[in-house]
């Protein structure tokens, strides 16, 4: 029995087969994201403005490192701190680290868990850094902050697993706001499963508006969010803070009533087609009672 190594094509004699395996990888995508993480500067900026509360003189693995590793990772998929130890002599992954090979599992793990308040501060001063560096490119003329919250489910016994009851399911339901325009996270907030949608919203959202309005005074700012966040205390700021804002109401009779004639409008063009999409708009005075 002969083993073929090499096999030459007939048709193209530059072309050689052979079956040794080489280093195989099937995340080569991560070659791109490595090419805008350093046209964006990222990882420079991650070496200049994170660390973690680590007391050791020295790490083979350093926290900057370990940060990127994760994010590649949770780009390419892998969400786990255990996937490290698969992807440890991954040829893309040592491409993109610039290193010999990966931290591990109990590297990531110790890692995180080295993380405190201030790292999560952190986190949003670079965000901060990097909206300024894309505005540098491109000023937008208004931002939507679109505000929200979701469900995170957990299975164990995580500190701050609760029922949530819109959701019926135990996790976290944290605070999000998002870039309306182009989608990007602004800002999330982890809180227990048990908290309403619009719990602290009015701490969480002055930052946001501090960095518009003090970074960015000519971007027009427009808030949106859903009936969870129909809270007076949130109108209040962002009148205080010439915001302008649309927000949901939970429907009620009175809210039915003053909008039947949007319905009957609705219904007349819509009465010959029930599939497509159709919306009618209209505004009418309305005062909640105390």
């Amino acid at each position: 029995m002969s083993i073929v190594n090499t096999l030459s094509l007939e048709s193209n004699r530059q072309i050689k087969i052979n079956f040794d395996g080489g280093d195989l990888s099937s995340d080569a995508g991560l070659l791109l994201i490595k090419e805008f993480v350093s046209k964006l500067g990222i990882d420079k900026l991650l070496g200049n403005a994170f660390r973690t509360n680590d007391t050791a003189l020295f790490r083979y693995h350093t926290d900057q490192e370990n940060l990127l590793q994760m994010i590649y990772m949770i780009i390419a998929g892998y969400f786990e701190d255990d996937a490290s130890d698969e992807l440890t002599n991954d040829p893309v992954f040592k491409s993109v680290l610039e290193k010999d090979a990966l931290a591990s599992q109990p590297t990531v793990s110790r890692f995180f868990n080295r993380m405190d308040e201030d790292t999560l501060n952190q986190f949003l001063t670079i965000g901060r850094m990097l909206r300024k560096k894309i505005y540098s490119i491109q000023m937008p003329q208004a931002v939507i902050l679109d505000l929200d919250s979701t469900l995170l489910d957990a299975y164990g016994k995580q500190e701050g697993r609760a029922f949530n009851f819109h959701y019926q399911s135990n996790g976290y339901h944290p605070l999000l706001c998002y870039d309306g325009m182009t989608g990007d996270l602004i800002k999330i907030q982890l809180r227990d499963g048990t908290r309403y949608s619009c719990t602290g919203v009015v701490d969480f959202l002055q930052p946001i508006l501090d960095e518009y309005l003090n970074d960015y005074p000519a971007i027009r700012i427009l808030l949106r969010g859903d009936s969870g966040f129909a809270t007076p205390d949130l109108y209040k700021q962002c009148e205080e803070n010439g915001t302008s804002y649309v927000i949901r109401l939970k429907k009620n009779g009175i809210l039915r009533e003053k909008a039947s004639h949007l319905v009957r409008e609705l219904d007349e063009i819509t009465k010959n087609n029930k599939v497509d999409y159709a919306v009618v708009y209209g505004e009418f005075m309305y005062k909640a009672g105390p």
